[in-house]
């Protein structure tokens, strides 16, 4: 796949770092399946990404996302910008996880050693969702499941944060059909309850990974937005948590991106702490077609890039295909907006 260099437009603004605009690559990365949620991982030279695969299994739309009905993972992989994207086939499917019922949404994946985990939300048999672990000898895999979902992770969106100290961190959650609404202090009530529009909003959740990348050390903690006066972002703001977890880090600084869900926008805040608090600090990618997306932040060869998808090629929400765009990284440690 080509890429193409980032055209850039900056003017000097005072006291400030002006905008640059990187130009989006022309088309998605594979058109064989459909595919979403990518989370990217660079592993001796080589991207691998690990997306949802969508499908059109009949199943009747509503609020709760019951049309996002995916049954299986597949990895892709890209040695050079260049390069073709490689499907490495079906490297887990829903038959393999003894505790779940329906719906392999969004996953990520970390490595240790020689062995590679894969994160993954599903509903269990009461339509609870939880958060699973497989295993592999290979980024492709094929991945061996844990038989019981990890203790004490819930809702959607994993999202594994490995730190230059070597501690991994699973942050999770979703509102609305990611049940994290349904949470309190790591109970499941299963009543949805939101905060008032003036009151916090919902926060995802955070906690660091065991040695063995199987289990949590730690209980969940909310993972909490801020603004620049360090005020809690409310329900009320339009760039609050809606899903779509992702931690980066540039430097010292640590990045948080999530979608905001009814904007349609994938935004970025800045931290010390891969707890947080993170402050908000704008758009990372302007609305795609489709309800929303999710995406992840990755370096490569010096560069750094953006995973996302889109619902372009198809027009429906549910059958979406994954994209890449080149970042440009300010000397903050933010990024500028990509443009659509």
């Amino acid at each position: 796949m080509h890429v193409r260099a980032a055209d850039t437009v900056a003017h000097a603004a005072a006291g400030a770092f002006a905008q640059v605009v990187p130009d989006a690559p022309p088309g998605p990365l594979i058109d064989s399946i459909w595919t979403a949620d990518p989370s990217g991982h660079v592993w001796d030279g080589t991207l691998w990404i690990y997306p949802s695969h969508d499908e059109d299994t009949g199943a009747t739309a509503d609020d709760h996302g019951s049309h996002y009905d995916m049954r299986d993972y597949h990895v892709l992989s890209l040695d050079s910008l260049d390069g073709e994207v490689v499907d490495h086939g079906v490297a887990l499917t829903l038959e393999q996880v003894p505790w779940a019922a329906r719906q392999l949404w969004a996953p990520d994946a970390a490595r240790r050693g020689d062995t590679y985990y894969l994160y993954f939300p599903a509903k269990d048999r009461d339509g609870v969702f939880r958060i699973g672990v497989a295993t592999a000898e290979h980024p492709a895999g094929p991945f061996t499941a844990q038989p019981e979902p990890i203790p004490g992770a819930y809702s959607i969106d994993p999202a594994v944060f490995t730190d230059d100290d070597g501690s991994s961190y699973l942050v999770t959650g979703g509102i609305l059909g990611g049940q994290l609404q349904r949470w309190r202090d790591d109970v499941y009530t299963g009543v949805d309850a939101y905060p008032g529009l003036d009151e916090p909003a919902l926060a995802p959740r955070i906690a660091r990974l065991s040695d063995d990348l199987l289990s949590l050390a730690e209980p969940t903690r909310p993972l909490v937005l801020v603004d620049d006066e360090g005020r809690a972002l409310t329900s009320r703001d339009p760039n609050r948590f809606f899903e779509g977890a992702w931690i980066s880090k540039v430097g010292d600084t640590y990045v948080f991106m999530y979608s905001n869900g009814d904007s349609h926008q994938l935004v970025h805040a800045t931290g010390d702490s891969p707890y947080g608090p993170f402050t908000y600090r704008g758009v990372l990618l302007d609305p795609v077609i489709g309800w929303t997306t999710h995406g992840s932040i990755v370096e490569w060869n010096g560069a750094w890039y953006l995973l996302y998808h889109d619902a372009e090629r198809s027009g429906r929400d549910h059958l979406r295909t994954v994209r890449m765009a080149r970042l440009d990284l300010r000397p903050d440690g933010t990024f500028a907006t990509v443009r659509r």
